[in-house]
């Protein structure tokens, strides 16, 4: 073996000797960074989900639905909602804040109406019962469904389970009533 191999082997064995040593002994705020970096993939992973949903739904939006970021936070998003033709929102444009979690889509988005609508799933706060915003959520679904499924929604009420039970009954019980305040708080509140 010649003297310029052995001292080439020696010099690798040393450097490798010296970053096991400073990784071993690294002080505890480089271990800190580590686990920063760890939390950052997660919060990066749903950063390119919820950019990638929004390329899709730039294209190709659901039919009666578009939304995208109100500024430069990628988490906040407006959403407006024209009612669907045949229903009592028929002519109305809604306008819903949808902010998703860092945990998406591990986690469902909360969506909340902004424009009042008389219906018996949302609630004056605009809070909506839908169970794939709750317990039927599943990181397959996307903004596009969710948004198809609350514009479904306008269309066939769930009287049986309601967030506002007054309109819910009075949807089972006097169907032609509901309707008609529900085209007055239309016009009144998203025309």
């Amino acid at each position: 073996m010649s003297s310029s191999t052995t001292r080439g082997s020696s010099r690798s064995n040393t450097t490798e000797s010296l970053s096991n040593s400073t990784t071993e002994n690294a002080p505890p705020s480089s271990k800190t960074a580590t686990k920063k970096k760890d939390s950052s993939k997660s919060l990066s992973s749903s950063a390119k989900r919820i950019q990638k949903e929004l390329a899709e739904i730039s294209l190709d939006p659901p039919s009666n639905c578009s939304a995208g970021p109100k500024g430069d936070n990628l988490y906040d998003w407006v959403s407006t909602i024209a009612g669907p033709a045949g229903s009592p929102y028929a002519g109305g444009i809604f306008f819903l804040d949808v902010h998703f979690p860092q945990e998406y889509p591990f986690k469902p988005p909360k969506v909340v109406f902004r424009t009042r609508i008389y219906h018996c799933n949302i609630n004056s706060q605009g809070a909506i019962c839908l169970d794939i915003l709750k317990d039927n959520w599943s990181p397959a679904l996307t903004i596009s469904k969710v948004l198809l499924s609350i514009c479904s929604l306008l269309t066939d009420a769930n009287p049986h389970d309601p967030l506002v039970g007054s309109i819910a009954q009075q949807y089972l019980n006097d169907r032609e009533e509901h309707d008609r305040t529900a085209k007055e708080w239309t016009k009144r509140y998203a025309c």
